[in-house]
């Protein structure tokens, strides 16, 4: 057997400290399929940005990302600027796990090991925002900054309740924000907006008909805009796209491209896969077939690949 190394980052207090309580069981499972296994547990805000870096500098075979989007998006932004980036493999064991869920990984954690010890990779579009990366979703406006609002306790305590809670007491406070968008499939856009999507998966904030003809290798974004609209029309459109209706609508913008850039005169803070990633303006850029990460290669249906 073909022993492969890898470096497992894993944040240990994420989906109520399950990765903490199954170590012992993954690195075993783990083993078993070939994968000679090293660990480090996470201790603050960017640690597995620095992490990831360094392994792929020491030359693993692999990199596991153990947690909840938040992690995979620290270990994404130390991957992606190498030259030499060591396929990724995810356990996800956090409350939201949106990337996850877009590539059928399953959240169980033996099945999700399993799909690591079979060693079938696919080429993922990566996005880079100024000097970050996303890997599921940008976005900005008054909306978007509900995710990283939630305290990181509430959402150990109570998953994706928090969320809602949240939501409900921002929406409240709904403001559409002057935006200027420009695209070369688009022109420019120029009015008042509620917020902006930048969507690489189908799977965003539980949403899986929000951009439900996004896909993951493509090189392209997909790019959903919420005009100006009041309380009543911002409910009507949520639930338009729960049902994966809301295209249609008039407060409604949607259009692929690679490459957007968002200006404003505001202050306005961006959400780059459920973390705060720093302000407008930005420069969104899709770089294509940029990351490997372990799927299953019998399930290929289950999510958004070309």
């Amino acid at each position: 057997m073909d022993i492969k190394r890898a470096r497992l980052i894993y944040n240990p207090t994420s989906g109520r400290e399950e990765m903490k309580r199954r170590l012992p069981d993954i690195l075993q499972k783990l083993e078993r399929g070939g994968i000679e296994t090293s660990c480090h547990a996470t201790e603050s805000e960017g640690d597995a940005t620095i992490a990831a870096a360094e392994a792929a500098d020491r030359g693993f075979d692999l990199i596991i990302a153990a947690g909840g989007d938040g992690t995979l998006y620290e270990v994404i932004n130390g991957l992606a600027e190498k030259d030499v980036r060591p396929p990724l493999g995810i356990l996800p064991l956090g409350t939201t796990n949106d990337f996850a869920r877009a590539l059928g990984i399953p959240k169980h954690w033996e099945y999700a090991c399993d799909l690591i010890t079979q060693q079938f990779t696919r080429p993922i579009d990566v996005g880079k925002a100024n000097n970050r990366y996303f890997i599921n979703i940008a976005g900005g406006g008054s909306m978007t900054e509900l995710t990283y609002e939630v305290p990181s306790k509430l959402k150990t305590m109570i998953g994706q309740l928090a969320y809602y809670m949240k939501g409900l007491e921002k929406m409240t406070r709904l403001r559409p924000t002057e935006l200027k968008l420009v695209a070369d499939e688009i022109g420019e856009i120029h009015e008042e907006i509620m917020m902006f999507l930048i969507c690489n998966s189908n799977s965003v904030g539980g949403f899986e008909k929000l951009a439900q003809e996004a896909i993951l290798d493509d090189g392209l974004f997909d790019v959903v805009v919420l005009r100006k609209c009041n309380l009543p029309e911002f409910i009507r459109i949520v639930s338009l796209a729960l049902r994966g209706e809301h295209f249609n609508d008039p407060h409604l913008i949607h259009f692929r491209t690679k490459q957007l850039t968002v200006t404003t005169p505001d202050y306005v803070q961006l959400n780059l896969d459920g973390e705060y990633g720093g302000t407008l303006p930005c420069t969104f850029t899709n770089l294509p077939q940029h990351l490997n990460i372990f799927v299953d290669e019998a399930g290929e249906s289950t999510y958004k690949l070309r």
